[in-house]
């Protein structure tokens, strides 16, 4: 694929990012945990990951944070959505390495999701400076299944769709 041509793509997949992650913050999730979101982005992410791979991914995850943190996110969403996103692309790329002929994309999708949730707990175990943070990790472990299912789903429906031509 020419340059160019990736350049525009990139350039697509994070606008179509940062719309999901703007259009979901103006969903009301009172179905799910306190603080839990479906994750609408990651399905870009997700397929970006399976189409180009890690590194594209990563910048389009990277550069989505960023833009959505200047649109109003504020530096605690930008530091829950950094460490999250971070250590939900790494695992997800490590099972997708790994367990390439075991793991479907629904199942790298739900790992990304509940290790998403692991870095948030993180973060808000660094900002709280308490640990304790984490008796919260069952709820939000059900939530990341569900959405991370959903998000698997998704992904897997927009990959079928997919075709570039060099």
């Amino acid at each position: 694929m020419k340059d160019t041509k990736k350049l525009v793509l990139m350039g697509l997949f994070v606008s179509m990012a940062l719309v999901l992650h703007l259009v979901e913050r103006m969903i009301p999730v009172p179905f799910i945990a306190p603080g839990a979101k479906l994750g609408l982005s990651n399905i870009i992410t997700l397929t970006v990951l399976m189409i180009f791979g890690f590194k594209d991914a990563f910048i389009v995850l990277i550069t989505r944070v960023i833009l959505a943190s200047i649109f109003g996110g504020g530096v605690s969403s930008f530091l829950y959505s950094i460490v999250g996103g971070i250590l939900s692309i790494l695992i997800m790329e490590l099972i997708k390495v790994v367990g390439r002929e075991n793991v479907s994309l629904i199942g790298i999708s739900v790992a990304g999701a509940v290790f998403h949730n692991v870095g948030q707990l993180l973060v808000a175990a660094f900002i709280i400076k308490n640990m304790n943070i984490f008796i919260y990790f069952p709820i939000l472990f059900l939530a990341a299944v569900g959405t991370g299912i959903f998000i698997g789903l998704t992904s897997k429906c927009l990959l079928n769709y997919l075709t570039f031509s060099s």
